[in-house]
């Protein structure tokens, strides 16, 4: 499964999904994260650079290249969210700290 998490530049769970500056991709299988990489996507600058519209486009068009199954984040706005589940990718809740660590035990439940 690929999964998708905002992520700190050390690595952490990120607070925002919509305005995360990197995202970490996993492909989580077995119970493990086989591949892991940090994409700067830079949403934080680029939010508020055009319509909502716009912006979710460049979300979507993330998502899509990356083959995201789910994303794992502990706050989203209701548009976002709206869109993700559209799309149906799943929302699954993240927690605090190791960002690989979060992945797994959002997508264990």
């Amino acid at each position: 499964m690929i999964v998708a998490t905002p992520v700190t530049e050390e690595g952490q769970s990120a607070h925002a999904w919509g305005r995360a500056h990197w995202v970490g991709v996993a492909d989580v299988r077995d119970g493990d994260v086989a591949d892991w990489t940090v994409h700067e996507v830079r949403w934080d600058e680029s939010h508020d650079a055009g319509t909502h519209g716009s912006h979710h486009a460049r979300v979507v068009r993330f998502l899509k290249e990356q083959g995201v199954e789910a994303v794992v984040v502990d706050h989203m706005g209701e548009g976002m969210a709206r869109m993700l589940h559209t799309m149906g990718i799943p929302i699954l809740a993240a927690s605090p700290g190791d960002a690989r660590e979060s992945i797994l035990a959002a997508t264990a439940r």
